[in-house]
Formats: structure tokens, sequence, C-alpha cells
């Protein structure tokens, strides 16, 4: 993994984010994902757009798939999905490659496979190999590609081994339908479980500056030190952003919002982050991708650090 720095700013200046309504996501700076895809730091994850939730209520089709173009248009070039992302017969596979198919050159989709849904939006129980191989495939047909960029194993809470999944990721790269492999939702005991069944490209784990244990940041310094592309899922927390007033302050003294804080402070922490959040919102898509340009002070990252820590 090779990482360009973001864009140069003077911290102290503190930049209004929000006065760059239509900054690009290259603000971020860059990250070879592995080996030999570049992506920009500021990318969008696409688990929002059927519905805000996973009972509902259902988003506008039409305004997610204007967000995706929107998004393509602001420089996101890594797109973060899920077969099991639905709503009733809406899916934000089905968006993507509506909104953008066929694909541009440079434009990395990553999805996701271990758990699974019913039609009736119902959870079932964890993938075994089969299971693995055939989400794999119905990610396939549903993006309309030939192979997959990045496919995570996502691991279930009740499982304690990925290797099972891992392996079956791994025979499906060796077959040429897979490009690079990550985990998701995993322990560093885990994390090398997979690794010594195939290369692990990327880590997608919960993170943010409010929800971070001890483990969790000592993995993301490990995935740094090693080259391992680190993408938090739930960046803005999971059930809406929260109201602190720490974050409120950092925010009024860049003219930003919480949620671009809460995104500014991710891409500083590590040059190894790939941030993705995601929304159904064309405002929302705009502000996201404006925190690409945000840069926090030593002030502000000490104030969000003893956040983090109360």
């Amino acid at each position: 993994m090779t990482i360009t720095s973001p864009a140069s700013a003077d911290a102290s200046a503190h930049a209004s984010a929000s006065a760059h309504a239509a900054a690009h996501a290259s603000a971020a700076g860059s990250l070879l994902l592995g080996g030999d895809l570049p992506v920009s730091r500021m990318g969008f994850g696409a688990m929002k757009l059927p519905a805000r939730d996973w009972d509902g209520p259902a988003c506008d089709p039409v305004q997610s798939v204007a967000v995706l173009r929107r998004a393509v248009e602001l420089g996101v070039d890594h797109i973060d999905t899920a077969w099991f992302y639905f709503h009733q017969d809406v899916s934000a596979n089905g968006l993507i490659r509506e909104a953008l198919h066929p694909y541009r050159d440079g434009l990395v989709i990553a999805t996701k496979v271990g758990p699974g849904r019913n039609p009736d939006g119902s959870w079932q129980e964890p993938a075994g190999p089969a299971e693995v191989r055939a989400a794999v495939h119905r990610n396939l047909r549903e993006l309309g590609v030939d192979r997959l960029d990045l496919v995570y194993l996502r691991r279930m809470p009740t499982q304690g081994s990925v290797a099972e999944g891992f392996a079956a990721l791994a025979e499906l790269r060796e077959e040429g339908l897979i490009r690079h492999l990550g985990v998701s939702n995993v322990d560093a005991a885990q994390l090398a479980e997979a690794e010594a069944i195939a290369p692990v490209t990327a880590v997608q784990n919960r993170f943010s500056v409010l929800e971070h244990s001890a483990d969790g940041a000592a993995l993301l310094a490990d995935c740094t030190a090693r080259g391992i592309a680190f993408v938090p899922f739930f960046p803005l927390g999971g059930s809406g952003v929260p109201d602190e007033a720490g974050l409120r302050r950092v925010a009024e003294r860049h003219g930003a919002t919480p949620a671009q804080v809460m995104v500014a402070w991710l891409l500083a922490l590590s040059p190894a982050i790939l941030a993705i959040p995601g929304t159904s919102s064309p405002v929302h898509l705009e502000e996201n991708v404006a925190a690409a340009a945000l840069r926090l002070g030593p002030e502000d990252l000490a104030e969000l650090e003893a956040l983090a820590r109360a």
C-alpha cells in the first residue's frame, strides 16, 4: 500500500469545510490499495442508498442514483457495497449498476460477503463456504462485472474463526473472480488467521471518534505499519451524529459540521484509513466530501482525543 499526502493546507488558517461545497475527494489524498488500485481516501458507503435502516423507510431510488453519480463527479473512486444492502426490491448493487455502469476506468467497487438476508429482510445463519461462493457470484451478476475489485469476508458475531469462509474467497481469487481480499469485523487473531491463508489488502471494522477501543486502535496501528488499508464502518457512529459539546466546539472553530469533523478526524488519524461515509441525501453527500479538505489542528485533535477517552 502506497500513500500520498492530502492536498496541502494551512491548519492554522482553520479553513471552513462548509465553504468548499464542491470540494473534491482528492483533497483527502490517495492510497494504493493492494499495490495496484489507486483510490482517494474519501470514498462512499452504499448501505443507506436503498433505505435509511434495514427495516426502512425506503429512500427515493431516483435520488439515490443521482447521489451516486454526483459522488463520482466529486472525485469519489471507491464505493463500498454488499449484496445484502437491500430494502424490498431495491438493492445497493442494483442502484450502483443503474447509476454508473459501464464503470469508468479507475472506479473501485468493494463488496462484502458472510451475512445473508432472506427476501423478507430477515437474517440468515452465518455463511459457510458454499454460501460465500454463491454470494460472490451474486455480487458479480448484480454489479455486472467479470471480476470484483475487493471482497471482504464479514465475520458475524457468533463466529470465532474466519478460516473456512476466507479460504473460499482465496479460491475464488485464484480463479480470477476477485482481485483483492479483505476481512471485516475482526480482531488481531482473526486477521492473522486470514493472512495465513492469503494476503489481506484491507480491514473493515467499526471505528469512530467516539466508538473505538484500545484493541481497535492497536489493530489500526498494526495495519498502518504493515500497509493494510483500514476502512471504518459507521464512521459517524451508525445511529446518527452524536450530540457532543466537544464535537460542536471543534466544528464551530472551522465553520464545519460535527459530521465533517468526525470524518476529518479519521483521515487525520492514520494515512491507512479510507473513509466511506454513506448517505442518500445530495446535501449530506456534498458535506461529507467537503470533509476531505478539512484540516484539524493540534488543539482540535487533543480535544477530540480527550472526548474519545471520556
